[in-house]
């Protein structure tokens, strides 16, 4: 489950940097921008509440 989702993080990283260069412009860009920056903070979210908790 985790590497799915560092996979599904990198790739979102990936896809908003791709899309801010060379992608449509306009509202479309913006779009798209929200919808991959929306799934890195899934992603970053679900790796954080599947984290490993060490008890001290």
């Amino acid at each position: 489950m985790k590497s799915m989702l560092w996979l599904v993080l990198a790739a979102c990283v990936v896809a908003n940097v791709f899309l801010s260069l060379a992608g449509p412009g306009g509202a479309t860009q913006i779009v798209l921008s929200v919808l991959t920056g929306l799934g890195v903070l899934a992603c970053g979210v679900g790796l954080w509440m599947l984290r490993d908790r060490r008890v001290a």
